[in-house]
């Protein structure tokens, strides 16, 4: 089975900007210090794609 593949830096501001929120305020609704969001923003880590469909899902459900 093939692992998931990661969202890309591009995807994971586009998202966070899309849902009107600061890296703190994303980091915060998937439990991870603002260093780590930037983290992955920034392309040095890779975001666990789990993590980045628990993101959608929790900002889809605050703008519906």
């Amino acid at each position: 089975m093939l692992a998931p593949t990661p969202p890309t830096p591009g995807e994971i501001r586009a998202s966070r900007l899309a849902a009107d929120l600061t890296q703190k305020q994303a980091g915060a609704l998937v439990a991870v210090t603002l260093s780590t969001w930037q983290k992955w923003e920034y392309g040095r880590h890779p975001m666990p794609r789990a993590l980045y469909d628990l993101f959608i899902i929790k900002t889809k459900k605050r703008t519906t």
